[in-house]
């Protein structure tokens, strides 16, 4: 459903953020309180080396970080609400101040803890009782231990906090209140309004001519202004570099995937794993190409179901339902979340004009795990809504088994958990299919291989590639990321699949702000097409095993907790695995006339 403004939009279809904050005077209440936190934690400088100070440090910078949280929640969620409400953006912008204040305050810490402990002291501590809500802390102050920089050189980089991120906020405004698309022309001449959930749909529609004048509109509003987000993301790279220089990395990479403490054969594997399976993605294209009755399949072409039934559509409730249904196999206590969510407004479903783009799940260790979505009914907005409810049932099950300091994952185990969701809404739906539906449904597997493994791997390269550019000493360009992007596009899916605007893609997409973050989708998708598939089969203590990785938040590295659901990303096998099955559904989906 579409609508105008957000005022439309009946209640039980927001989310209800006065659990967070009841209003905004009760946000300032605590905002002033909070401004008050640099203060105090500044008056344990010199005494960290006290093992009794050091934990009431700890345990009072999970109290302070939990107000933190609440205030940045609330204020940007809000902000997302409509970013050209000035008011919310300058909350937000009082916000991001006051914690660079803070961290400045508190900065002197971790040297602090280098300093006056050993690498022996710190695992010691790690073991003791009264540290256990702290343990994996500080095996991880132990393992980064010559990455810390000494206190002067910490406060430094944490006044620059607001800096740093400030090639990604140009974006997201941009991004989000200023870029302007043309209208979208159909077969008929009929004029379609272009928006970022918009032109999803459009993507998905039987007619060829909108889809490619809704493609070329999307990208001519970034090659409008390519040489300014040129620049603004080649500022990203810069900042990535000279922050992995100045902690002792080699290079960007490195320092990302030590920051998680993951190894780099998970995403070693993953590319060899994506070159040798792209003669089948290929294969795939010129499949979809044959029988959509086309020479080529372009990119505008890869996204709309090749059958009757894909125009099929969902009402939001018919989604929810239906994502309950198919994530029953996870048990009762699940789908008791699974309807507090939707019951309780946890989710804030529509889209209206200036709402933040995309979905995400967002919330901290005293909150609810809120949603937000732009659902327009269709099918990939169903499992949208399995993902996000993923990344909350995750933040749910941590926060009620973990304490604050470790409840809190890395992102790279987060993503596994909204796949399997997604992997078990498709399982689900495939098993009672009819002919017609069966065979969207197997294109759809496919599709999602397609976005998931191998556009998100594309643009891991894209990503590893620009960074080396500048590592190397270059620079980059409107035509070097232009010309990096368009031959990756080539090489993944052949000369013909590329459009004269497919260039212009990388401008887009905003995780590129958040460098080597795109790839645990791929990684993601690969782990829950083995855990589901356990799930699914009833294979003895999968459910169990699987909601142990779900409740052990973050107090364990994430390839260790990934192990705990028997996926071992360190080896070829989960990834040999993952691609077989995207082979043989090609196989499947051939076959199914």
């Amino acid at each position: 459903m579409e609508y105008k403004s957000r005022k439309d939009i009946p209640e039980q279809y927001k989310w209800n953020l006065s659990l967070i904050f009841a209003d905004v005077n009760a946000w300032e209440k605590a905002f002033a309180e909070a401004s008050g936190y640099a203060e105090i934690m500044a008056k344990f400088k010199g005494k960290l080396g006290d093992p009794a100070q050091l934990l009431e440090f700890f345990r009072l910078s999970d109290e302070q970080g939990e107000v933190l949280n609440r205030l940045a929640l609330y204020c940007n969620m809000r902000s997302h609400e409509d970013l050209r409400d000035n008011f919310f953006n300058e909350l937000c912008g009082r916000f991001d101040n006051m914690v660079a204040q803070y961290s400045a305050s508190v900065a002197f810490a971790n040297p602090e803890i280098i300093a006056s402990y050993s690498e022996e002291k710190l695992l010691a501590m790690s073991e003791s009782p009264r540290f256990a809500d702290y343990s994996y802390m500080l095996q991880e102050l132990a393992r980064n231990k010559k990455h810390v920089l000494s206190e002067k050189e910490e406060l430094l980089l944490s006044q620059g906090s607001v800096v740093f991120g400030r090639n990604s906020t140009t974006f997201s405004l941009f991004d989000n209140a200023d870029v302007k698309w043309e209208d979208a022309k159909d077969k008929r001449g009929r004029k379609h309004k272009m928006s970022h959930g918009a032109y999803g749909t459009y993507l998905y529609s039987k007619d060829r001519v909108l889809r490619k004048n809704a493609h070329n509109s999307m990208m001519k509003g970034y090659k409008d202004y390519i040489n300014v987000l040129s620049s603004v993301y080649a500022g990203n790279v810069d900042k990535d570099l000279f922050l992995a220089r100045v902690r002792g990395f080699d290079t960007c990479l490195e320092k990302a995937m030590n920051s998680e403490n993951v190894d780099v054969a998970a995403y070693n594997n993953l590319i060899d794993a994506v070159h040798k399976a792209i003669p089948t993605l290929k294969s795939y294209r010129n499949y979809r190409s044959k029988i959509m009755g086309i020479s080529e399949a372009k990119a505008y072409d890869m996204y709309v179901n090749t059958e009757d039934t894909s125009d099929v559509k969902y009402t939001y409730d018919e989604a929810h339902d239906l994502v309950v249904k198919a994530l029953s196999v996870l048990g009762d206590d699940y789908v008791a979340l699974l309807k507090r969510a939707k019951d309780e407004r946890w989710i804030d479903v529509y889209e209206t004009p200036g709402k933040r783009s995309g979905a995400y799940s967002w919330g901290c260790h005293t909150t609810l795990p809120y949603m937000l979505l732009n659902f327009m009914g269709t099918r990939n907005d169903v499992f949208t809504l399995a993902h996000e409810m993923g990344h909350s049932m995750h933040s749910y099950y941590s926060s009620q088994n973990q304490p604050i300091a470790k409840s809190s994952y890395e992102i790279f185990v987060a993503e596994i958990a909204s796949t399997v969701n997604e992997t078990l809404l498709l399982k689900y739906l495939l098993k009672d299919a009819d002919k017609k539906t069966r065979r969207e449904l197997l294109g759809y597997r496919l599709d999602m291989f397609k976005s998931t493994v191998f556009r998100q791997t594309l643009f891991a390269e894209f990503e590893k590639q620009a960074h080396e550019v500048v590592e190397k000493g270059g620079a980059l360009s409107a035509g070097s990321l232009c010309g990096m992007y368009q031959k990756l596009n080539e090489e993944y899916y052949g000369k013909g699949y590329c459009t004269p605007y497919i260039k212009y893609e990388w401008a887009r997409i905003p995780h590129f702000y958040t460098s080597y973050y795109v790839y645990k989708y791929a990684t993601g998708l690969i782990s829950a097409t083995v855990i589901a598939e356990d799930i699914f089969n009833g294979k003895e203590g999968a459910v169990e095993n699987y909601k142990k990785f779900l409740s052990a938040g973050g107090s364990m590295p994430p390839l260790e907790i990934l192990k705990l659901t028997g996926v071992d990303l360190t080896t070829s096998a989960p990834f040999e695995q993952a691609m077989q099955v995207f082979k043989d559904t090609l196989k499947e989906f051939k076959k199914a006339k």
